[in-house]
């Protein structure tokens, strides 16, 4: 651990990423059937950081979008975050976000 030049504390190098799509396997709580304003719940392993209240896309394990979904809550446990999720709105065209 550096020590920061403006604190005097610990600094760290880990790298922070903030997620601007929702990638979900069927395993992790990708929904079998996408309803507009319905929530969900899903679970990633290891603790990641996603938008709260902000419409992003949510992608299938192909990287194919197919919808808006609103993150309500992120918590984070036991190395997992689970989040708590509603449909914005449903794409009438998917598309890839990733080749």
């Amino acid at each position: 651990m550096k020590e920061s030049p403006t604190t005097g504390r610990g600094t760290s190098n880990l790298k922070t990423i903030m997620r601007t799509v929702v990638k979900l396997l069927p395993t992790q709580g990708y929904p079998d059937q996408l309803e507009k304003g319905k929530t969900y719940q899903a679970q990633k392993e290891s603790y990641r950081i996603f938008p709260i209240d902000v419409p992003i896309s949510l992608v299938n394990d192909q990287w194919i979008a197919y919808a808006d979904a609103i993150i309500t809550k992120l918590t984070w446990e036991q190395g997992v975050t689970s989040l708590e999720f509603k449909i914005d709105r449903i794409y009438h065209s998917p598309f890839p976000v990733k080749e």
